[in-house]
């Protein structure tokens, strides 16, 4: 006779073992995820995935727009793929547009009509691409301002930040061959526009444009060659990059405002599954649905009312895409002088400087600032924590003359309106906006700078003495004071939790042999860019003078006369 022997720690006498059931769904699910990772062995990756913990602020999601819009436009582009003809044959129009009908116009001009007038659903998906694209450039725009502003660039995210500049640079590229594609009059003249900027060339201009267009303008391979690169060449390269970016964030530890429990060693968030991902699917949702809900009321690109081109006729105030606005604006504000022969051939450096090198220059050097930054300061750390924008006022102050720089040039693309709008010498616009494109960022950065600047000191005051709460009361002397309420220590430790400002020492010119070290110009440019870069700073209030400050409302002007009287020392040197 043999019995059954239970081990102590299992089930007790006369109990039933307990049957998990699972329901055959889930158990088709996962044979499936085992046959796959049997065959790749990606379990452990999407494991890693599953758990990746991102933290939760608002400002975040602005780069999850700009990836949701990137998906809208691909799949609203497979769409128009299907009705549109990328052909410059010519047709005479008997679509559902009386205007046009009976007029002569190109396949592709056709086809877009028959897209927006014809085929059900059409112009709202057009729509939808549209203001998706545009969506699509601003989101991205102002997520790197985010990235910029609170330092994310900084090691080890160098190389995101250089992806991110070729993105924002390749998405111009993108809407300006898609804006180009409907061969309506206004989009005509913008590729009448780009002939003469690859004209401006030095010695290649010619052949360039040849070589772009098959011939002289306008040819008849340009829209398919447009077309090309906007379905598949682009669009390829913007979704490798976007991935690579992707997976560097997964890879990387996320960045994170700082806060209480929150430093350069962990993640303080919520993971993937199930709370994130639940998240991200249903903002998806929300920015899909609120460029539908655009798309149905907001017209954009009525490309009916200017009808097909025709290269003798041109659209009266015609204006670029928003994006293109600021290389539109610094062609209208080159001098004239800068057209020039010598030996017989002619050099237009008016239309080559605004039209072809200030974009590459421009992402050229936002792609090169995170290292340059770091030289500077001298900082090889690596950053997970975000930055408060007053804390690096300097760099905040570069930040905001961008921005001005950017934004007169933009206004100047507009100088003919603003003259027949507001009655004003097109001549006069043009010469103050001159002058602010120089003196604009200065004067920005300054401003800036001063502001932040006020904000750290204010903070630190807050830090020393707490809130104002409004209560005067009268001390035992006979004076009387504001009663100041402490702050709680999460408000203080944000206040307090930067690092103090600290430039570079300069170096001795001579090693210890008494030899003079190479490079001494070179460590001096540096130092002086440091002491700039730092100049001014407020440091965080420290534990000796939160003390002293507690004790005796006064004793900590004791502790930081040398520090206040450097800064005062500096500030008299920078003026």
């Amino acid at each position: 006779m043999s019995t059954t022997a239970r081990p102590a720690d299992a089930l007790r006498a006369g109990d039933s073992p307990r049957s998990t059931s699972t329901s055959p769904g889930l158990k088709k699910v996962g044979g499936v995820a085992g046959w796959i990772d049997d065959r790749t062995g990606s379990a452990k990756g999407v494991g890693y995935l599953m758990k990746k913990v991102f933290p939760d602020h608002w400002s975040f999601m602005l780069g999850e727009i700009a990836m949701y819009s990137m998906i809208i436009c691909l799949l609203t582009g497979v769409f128009l793929t299907l009705w549109y003809d990328p052909t410059h044959g010519e047709v005479i129009y008997d679509g559902s547009y009386v205007p046009l009908q009976g007029v002569e116009m190109s396949r592709a001009y056709a086809s877009t009509l028959d897209i927006s007038f014809d085929v059900k659903g059409g112009l709202l998906i057009r729509q939808i691409h549209h203001w998706a694209a545009l969506l699509f450039i601003v989101s991205l725009s102002v997520h790197m301002l985010r990235v910029f502003f609170t330092g994310a660039f900084r090691k080890p995210r160098e190389i995101n930040w250089t992806i991110g500049c070729l993105l924002s640079m390749l998405a111009l590229i993108e809407g300006f061959a898609g804006y180009s594609l409907p061969d309506d009059l206004l989009s005509g003249t913008g590729l009448r526009a780009a002939q003469g900027f690859m004209l401006s060339a030095p010695v290649i201009g010619s052949y360039l444009s040849y070589a772009v267009f098959g011939g002289g303008f306008p040819g008849e391979d340009i829209i398919p060659r447009l077309y090309s690169v906007h379905i598949l060449l682009l669009p390829a390269i913007l979704v490798a990059l976007f991935t690579a970016h992707i997976v560097l964030v997964a890879l990387q530890k996320h960045t994170q405002y700082p806060g209480p429990g929150r430093t350069n060693d962990n993640v303080v968030g919520f993971p993937v599954m199930p709370v994130y991902a639940a998240k991200a699917g249903g903002f998806f949702f929300i920015v899909f649905g609120a460029l539908a809900l655009m798309s149905s009321l907001v017209q954009i690109n009525a490309v009916w009312v200017h009808g097909p081109y025709d290269p003798n006729a041109t659209t009266a105030g015609a204006q670029p895409d928003w994006y293109m606005g600021f290389a539109d604006g610094a062609l209208r504000l080159l001098p004239g002088w800068l057209e020039f022969t010598t030996f017989g051939y002619t050099w237009s450096l008016n239309v080559a400087i605004g039209a072809l090198l200030l974009i590459p220059v421009m992402y050229g050097v936002m792609g090169a600032y995170p290292f340059i930054e770091s030289w500077v300061t001298g900082d090889k750390r690596e950053h997970h924590l975000l930055d408060r924008p007053r804390n690096r006022p300097v760099r905040t102050g570069i930040g905001m003359a961008g921005l001005t720089f950017y934004g007169v040039l933009l206004f100047a693309a507009s100088n003919d309106i603003m003259a027949i709008k507001f009655h004003m010498s097109i001549n006069d616009i043009t010469h103050i906006l001159r002058v602010l494109v120089f003196v604009g960022p200065i004067i920005a950065f300054w401003a800036t700078k001063r502001i932040c600047l006020a904000l750290q000191r204010h903070d630190r005051e807050t830090v020393l003495h707490g809130r104002e709460t409004g209560r005067i009361v009268r001390g035992p002397g006979g004076d009387f004071h504001e009663v100041h309420e402490p702050l709680d220590p999460y408000t203080r430790w944000t206040l307090v939790q930067h690092d103090p400002a600290t430039p570079l020492e300069l170096e001795s010119g001579v090693d210890a042999n008494g030899v003079e070290r190479k490079g001494a110009g070179k460590r001096k440019a540096r130092a002086a860019l440091s002491r700039f870069y730092y100049s001014g700073g407020v440091n965080p209030v420290t534990p000796a003078e939160l003390e002293a400050a507690h004790h005796d409302g006064r004793s900590h002007e004791a502790i930081e006369p040398a520090q206040e009287q450097e800064r005062r020392t500096v500030e008299a040197g920078e003026r």
